[in-house]
């Protein structure tokens, strides 16, 4: 018997039952389905993720202080602006091209009768070039900003929405005041999206000095002022590692730490985290997907035991083709062919399914920006076919062996 026969055969047997060939496909359909959408779901949440700390710039680090591992008699020593000079010194720290400054403090904002507590930022006018954030309307903060400490501001979004009713509206010259001392509004930020770093559009920026002589008291005693984070932006990504080594060697030599464990600074590379939250991302999808491919296995079981069923009610069919000169490895093939077929057939519609799902999911979470990728349903598939081999050849190869006489006696 040519294997065309087999396989017309093998059809037959499951058209003749139809409804029992879709109820026993179920499993399958929606195991591959849940694959699908669950991987979908969690390359999208690392793409997200990804997305995110490239809006903070390339190529970034960001160090401030932080409490010692181990006791220090110095205590903590705050970064400071001569520290930022030296460091962005090409002779100091060739490795890092600018070195963008932040200096934090807490602020009452106000607008005729709204008023909102939130820290205000002090920073240096190229801050909007390597955290990559421009205006939306209006112009950054200046060297001559900068330079003359002016009381000028520069609103995210949210606070734009805060104090003057909506977000789309333009207050660039009104004025606003920031504890006590009145400021002009000369640029909007350009809005980001909310998410995992929460509402970054909920900041002022006004000029580094101002902040740092106006609103505060924060003379070092190394002559400077001090900062609370630098944003270190290395030429290339290349040299991030010499980069994180010359900051560190630099700050260690100022801060006077003498022994690992003392260092009163603290140094987050963008890229290392990056990586460490990729890493668990991706145990996270694989996790996903071994959850969802317990329905695969489940289906593999409902193929074999329907497998089995059909063997024996047509045990009488195997005996009389024997009888007439079918071989063992046609019974087999026929019956493995079912399996196979059971098992495709739910993996493309569960591979719809999914794909279904994945829309819907992006509607639900635009932000994670779904889709279902090729080596999704290539590995679906895949498997979808091998759970129909792997369960389908135990009721395949009993049919097989059955002796005709045997068969033929069969009620």
């Amino acid at each position: 018997m040519n294997l065309f026969e087999t396989i017309r055969i093998a059809l037959n047997g499951l058209a003749t039952n139809r409804l029992r060939a879709v109820l026993t496909t179920l499993g399958i359909i929606i195991g591959v389905g849940a694959v699908i959408a669950l991987v979908s779901l969690g390359r999208g949440v690392e793409n997200y993720i990804s997305g995110q700390f490239e809006a903070l710039g390339s190529n970034v680090l960001f160090v401030f202080s932080a409490p010692p591992a181990t006791a220090s008699e110095n205590g903590i020593q705050p970064i400071t602006t001569i520290e930022a000079e030296d460091l962005a010194n090409p002779a100091i720290a060739p490795s890092i091209q600018q070195i963008a400054m932040e200096y934090q403090i807490g602020g009452a904002v106000i607008a005729g009768s709204k008023r909102t507590v939130i820290p205000i930022s002090g920073v240096t006018p190229n801050f909007s070039e390597v955290r990559n954030w421009v205006t939306r309307e209006g112009a950054f903060i200046t060297q001559s900003d900068l330079d003359s400490s002016s009381r000028v501001a520069v609103l995210g979004t949210t606070i734009v929405d805060r104090l003057f009713g909506s977000k789309d509206l333009n207050p660039i010259g009104q004025q606003i005041r920031i504890n006590g001392f009145v400021f002009s509004i000369i640029g909007i930020l350009e809005e980001r999206a909310s998410g995992f770093f929460g509402d970054e559009n909920d900041v002022v920026f006004i000029p580094l000095t101002t902040a740092q002589t106006r609103l505060s008291k924060s003379r070092t005693r190394d002559g400077g002022y001090q900062v609370s984070v630098f944003h270190v932006q290395a030429r290339s990504k290349e040299v991030m590692d010499s980069a994180v080594n010359e900051i560190n060697a630099y700050l260690s030599t100022a801060h006077n730490i003498e022994f690992r464990g003392e260092e009163d600074f603290q140094i987050i590379n963008q890229a290392d985290l990056l990586t460490s939250l990729g890493r668990i991302t991706g145990v996270l999808t694989a996790f996903l997907g071994l959850i969802a491919s317990i329905s695969l296995l489940v289906g593999g079981i409902g193929i074999m035991n329907i497998m089995l069923v059909s063997v024996t009610e047509r045990t009488r069919e195997i005996g009389l083709r024997k009888a007439v000169g079918a071989r063992g490895l046609d019974i087999m093939s026929q019956f493995l062919i079912e399996s196979v077929v059971l098992s495709i057939l739910g993996g493309l519609i569960g591979v719809a399914l999914g794909w279904v799902g994945t829309l819907i999911g992006g509607v639900l979470a635009p932000d994670l920006e779904l889709s279902v990728t090729l080596d999704a349903i290539l590995l679906a598939t895949i498997v979808s076919s091998a759970v129909g081999i792997i369960f389908g050849l135990y009721p395949a190869g009993r049919a097989a062996r059955m002796r005709p006489i045997d068969a033929l006696r069969f009620e």
